[in-house]
């Protein structure tokens, strides 16, 4: 008899304002590349490192990634940290779905390389090392140097070395798009379609989001 192994969760974590094409696509390599079962999308509520005016109501920003994932029976939306009081930190989300998959299982936390690197900042870091791997996604030819700096080397297949955080880095073409650069097209009234997902689109322009 075949021993089922572990699940494999991905747990995608950013602000998602807006959830664009890039952060889906980043997803959906992360579910192919390491085999996951399943990737669940965990928009921020209150974010710490982030001045809380710069961001759309949490939400708005989880209404948003319910559109743009609803039709990928691999993704799921998870309100957890919309509804969390107070500042939003990754530590007690990674401790939430332990509880939820059991210690067995394996969780991948997915984020940009640029967010990964403030990881040494990030509440109980050290515990969060223990308790899940990481995949960095990053744009075709980032720099890796700050990486190395932090003495925080990414790894690929082989276990890294006593403290050294368990990074994966994959390389995403589609990063290019930003939440950034969308947010700044739709306050000139430029197009964002085929940037993000066309439900989204259609619920920016209706919620007169970003003007």
């Amino acid at each position: 008899m075949l021993q089922k192994r572990p699940i494999k969760i991905g747990i995608m974590g950013g602000t998602f304002d807006p959830i664009h094409n890039g952060h889906l696509v980043t997803a959906e390599e992360a579910l192919i590349q390491f085999e996951l079962d399943k990737v669940v999308f965990v928009p921020a509520g209150y974010p710490p490192h982030k001045e809380v005016r710069k961001s759309l109501d949490p939400v708005e920003r989880y209404l948003m990634t319910v559109i743009a994932t609803a039709s990928n029976p691999d993704f799921e939306v998870s309100r957890i940290e919309v509804d969390r009081k107070g500042p939003s930190y990754t530590i007690d989300t990674v401790r939430e779905f332990r509880k939820v998959y059991g210690v067995e299982a394996e969780i991948f936390f997915i984020t940009g390389a640029d967010a990964m690197l403030e990881i040494i900042t990030w509440k109980d870091a050290d515990e969060l090392a223990k308790m899940c791997k990481f995949i960095a996604a990053t744009r075709p030819g980032y720099c890796l140097r700050k990486f190395e700096e932090l003495h925080v080397l990414p790894y690929e297949n082989k276990e890294p070395e006593p403290g050294k955080l368990k990074i994966h880095i994959m390389e995403i073409p589609a990063l290019a798009i930003s939440s950034t650069d969308i947010r700044r097209r739709v306050s000139q009234g430029y197009p964002i379609r085929y940037l993000v997902p066309e439900g989204v689109v259609n619920y920016v322009l209706k919620r007169e989001f970003y003007r």
